[in-house]
């Protein structure tokens, strides 16, 4: 087995509205930074797990990420993936 580290980036689809992030582009301009048009929050998580090889590593990530890590209705999710 090898080990794995994933990062993976969840983040919503373009045309879902996003109100965190407008809680945070407001936070932003009322801190004086009015030169913010627009935020998008998403999130990033690291996993580190074990695989017979990088194919099959990449095809449980993959699982992963549709079954619990991401609503793939509305977010998108890509990863990173590397050994050890």
């Amino acid at each position: 087995m090898t080990s794995y580290t994933a990062h993976i980036k969840v983040t919503l689809k373009e045309l879902v509205n996003d109100p965190q992030g407008l809680a945070v582009k407001d936070g932003l301009k009322t801190l004086g930074f009015e030169e913010v048009n627009n935020v998008r929050v998403g999130k990033l998580i690291q996993i580190n797990f074990d695989a017979p090889n990088e194919e099959i590593a990449r095809e449980q990530l993959n699982e992963m990420c549709k079954k619990l890590l991401s609503n793939v209705i509305i977010e998108n999710y890509e990863f990173v993936l590397e050994q050890g």
